[in-house]
């Protein structure tokens, strides 16, 4: 008589244990797959109903500019290449849902065990945003200090404090330039 090995299974035995909260989890897909796995993903909660357990889906962004025809235009680029970020309650269920979806390698972190980001690891990707009093007014010079504007400087013309977001003029290329920019990538100005 032989006998069968096989891998251990999640869905069988003790299985997944989370904490019964939603955390944020790095999952690595095929290379270029990333919208494709988060499409397959969101379609899969919408049809089971598990929105109360995975909440969000995110392939996070930067706004990048490209001058090769010598305008100025916004372009996004994946943050994370490979990389789909997936806010969830780590069940069988879930676990299963999302490690067999059609261009999905497997979690970051254990196997069996996915390992959820820090709030601040999800606060400095940018995925979870914190609430900031900005202490400026229109018309003040500020700073970039982070993101693909870094180091420029730039007049504010709007804020939007619910948006966290500024309204901006700035110099790039010679051009004076529109820009918003969040809050957390601003500075004043020094001086």
């Amino acid at each position: 008589m032989s006998e069968k090995v096989t891998g251990a299974s999640p869905i069988s035995g003790e299985g997944i244990r989370g904490d019964g909260q939603a955390h944020w989890y790095v999952v690595h897909t095929y290379s270029g797959h990333e919208k494709k796995v988060k499409t397959s993903i969101e379609k899969m909660v919408e049809n089971r109903g598990m929105q109360d357990e995975i909440v969000e889906v995110s392939i996070p962004m930067d706004d990048i500019l490209d001058s090769k025809t010598g305008k100025i235009r916004k372009e996004a680029k994946k943050r994370f290449p490979g990389y789909v970020l997936i806010k969830m309650i780590v069940n069988n269920e879930t676990w299963y849902l999302v490690r067999n979806t059609q261009g999905v390698t497997g979690f970051v972190g254990n196997g069996a065990n996915p390992i959820p980001l820090t709030k601040e690891e999800t606060v400095r990707m940018g995925v979870e945003k914190v609430h900031i009093d900005l202490d400026m007014e229109v018309g003040e010079t500020i700073k970039v200090i982070s993101g693909p504007f870094e180091g420029f400087v730039a007049v504010i013309e709007k804020i939007n404090p619910e948006k966290q977001t500024l309204g901006v003029k700035m110099t790039v290329l010679g051009r004076e330039t529109p820009v918003e920019l969040e809050f957390r990538n601003v500075d004043k100005l020094d001086g």
